[in-house]
Parts: structure tokens; C-alpha cells; sequence
């Protein structure tokens, strides 16, 4: 997500909340021009750093806003948001494939792409897995699969790594806060709970409906995790406030009491890319961290 402005508050949020799990769709959801994709628009900040990791950046010809990683990114033309489009500048850049965000852009907006001839692909992991399917399915379409499938043995081999090594931790009760004002979390939908499960995390809200769910003050603290994990992008492009500070009037909630409150970087968390084998690494230390603390005081 590139600059912060005045005014993008609420779709700084929105966009955090809507980047969780969905489904992995059939690349062929709109007729496939002969030969692979030359010319590559992607939808989502996310669906761009799989398209460079697929070995297929070369092709991009557009990216929305917040599109920033890898740096290449940040040069290319922008045709608006992961909401709003600006058509016209699109029909000028003649993509011959738009990567869309399943849950993330309007789907009057996907239809319209297709009313208007333009092949688009619809892509949303549910699982952790589907990330490295996903980078597999944009090498078949840009003809990049030796790069693409190169880097999805790589992203299953940490992952696979990973789960070894925190398999048979002792399970750690969590709070995930995408946003304090209002407070919302995820729900056992959201890919960010299976990257929780990874390091021995339950996610406390797991049976709530939906999949970023708005919730009360009243119901964290009866929830009484012992650990809240705060998703928060870099000072340089948001807001310095601290995301705790609702908290400091509950200091016997488990997570305040034994001072188990971590951020993590929500550009590793909440796009769904390879980097968020990143952020579960950051996210299985603080838990580590939390089970030391509980082992401290029990003994």
C-alpha cells in the first residue's frame, strides 16, 4: 500500500479486511487468448507480488494503488484501486489479462471487465497451500511455469518447515486485531487463522460468522486471550497511533496482564503472498515468547 493521505483511513481498513480466504478459481473463467499473457494488469497489491514472484513482472502493464512490493511495482501505471477503475486508462494500456481479487474487488467491477471482452482471472487463497497453486496457475498463464513452479516448491518447503518445527507446541488463545477503531478480527475463514494454527495459535473469534467480522470491546475481554496480535503497516506509510491503547483499561485480561501484546508487519499478514511466510515467523516467536512468560508463571 503506497502513501498515506488524509481520507484513505477507511480504505486502509476496508482493504485489510477483505484480503483473507475465498477460494482458488479456474484460470479459465473468461475465454484464454491463444499463447500466453503478454500484457498483465493486476487488481491487488497482493496479486502483484505473485505475479513478480512467478517470474512474470516483466509483463505487468498496470497495478492498483498500494502496489509497492518489490520495488518495480511502485514505477508502473496505476488504474485506480482495488475498488474504483479508471476504464479509460485501462482500454488505452490493452491488457490481454486482468488478475482480479475475488473477494477484494467489486463484483459489479469483475463483471463489467468481462462485459467489456477483457480476460480476467479471479484468484483468493483459503489455505496457505493455495498461495503456492496460485503462483503455479499465473506461471501457466504468463508463460513463466519454470519460474512460477520453481517458486512454489520453495514457499512449500518453509511452509512445510515451519510446520515441523512448531507442531506439537502448546496451544496459545489469540486476539487478532486488523483495526482498533472500529474493532474488527477475523474469523476461522480468513487465511491469517490457518497462519495462526501454524505456530500453535487458536484464534479466539474462530466461530464467528463472516470473514472480518466487527467485534465488541465486551466480547475480547470475555474471550480473555492470552496473546493480541496487532496487524500494522510500517510508520513511514500510517498512522504512528498506538493500536493498544483500548486496552490499558482491562489490565487483568490475560494478554495485558502478562504484557503479551505484539505487532506484526500487516504487509506480510494480510496479503497473500509468499511473504507471509514472514509474517508467521514473526507471529510463532511472540507466541513462543507468551509460552516462556506461561511457563514462568506456573512454575
Amino acid at each position: 500500500m503506497a502513501g498515506w493521505a488524509p481520507g484513505c483511513g477507511l480504505l486502509l481498513v476496508t482493504t485489510l479486511l477483505l484480503s483473507g480466504c475465498g477460494r482458488s478459481h479456474d484460470p479459465g473463467n473468461s475465454p484464454a487468448p491463444p499463447g500466453p499473457a503478454q500484457r498483465i494488469v493486476s487488481l491487488a497489491p497482493g496479486l502483484t507480488e505473485l505475479v513478480y514472484t512467478a517470474g512474470a513482472g516483466d509483463r505487468l502493464v498496470a497495478v492498483v494503488e498500494y502496489s509497492d512490493y518489490p520495488a518495480a511495482a511502485r514505477r508502473l501505471p496505476k488504474v485506480g484501486d482495488s475498488f474504483r477503475l479508471d476504464f479509460e486508462r485501462l482500454a488505452e494500456l490493452a491488457p490481454d489479462l486482468i488478475l482480479a481479487w475475488e473477494s477484494g474487488n467489486p463484483r459489479a467491477v469483475q463483471d463489467r471487465l468481462r462485459e467489456l471482452g477483457y480476460r480476467v482471472v479471479a484468484l483468493e487463497p483459503a489455505t496457505l497451500e493455495d498461495i503456492g497453486i496460485q503462483l503455479r496457475i499465473i506461471g501457466e498463464l504468463a508463460g513463466t511455469s519454470v519460474a512460477a513452479d520453481r517458486a512454489a516448491d520453495a514457499y512449500a518447503r518453509r511452509l512445510a518447515e515451519l510446520r515441523d518445527r512448531y507442531r506439537g507446541k502448546s496451544t496459545v488463545d489469540i486476539f487478532y486485531q486488523i483495526s482498533a477503531h472500529p474493532l474488527f478480527t477475523i474469523s476461522g475463514r480468513h487465511v491469517i487463522t490457518r497462519a495462526l494454527e501454524v505456530c500453535g495459535g487458536r484464534n479466539v473469534f474462530a466461530d464467528v460468522e463472516g470473514l472480518s467480522p466487527a467485534v465488541s470491546l465486551e466480547a475480547v475481554i470475555f474471550a480473555k486471550p492470552e496473546v493480541i496480535i496487532a496487524g500494522r503497516l510500517p510508520v513511514t506509510r500510517a498512522m504512528a497511533d498506538d493500536p493498544f491503547l483500548l486496552w490499558a483499561e482491562w489490565p487483568n485480561m490475560p494478554a495485558v496482564r502478562d504484557g503479551n501484546l505484539f505487532v506484526i508487519d500487516a504487509d506480510h499478514m494480510h496479503r497473500s503472498s509468499v511473504r507471509i511466510l514472514d509474517g508467521i515467523e514473526q507471529l510463532c516467536l511472540h507466541l513462543d515468547e507468551a509460552r516462556r512468560k506461561r511457563a514462568q508463571g506456573a512454575g
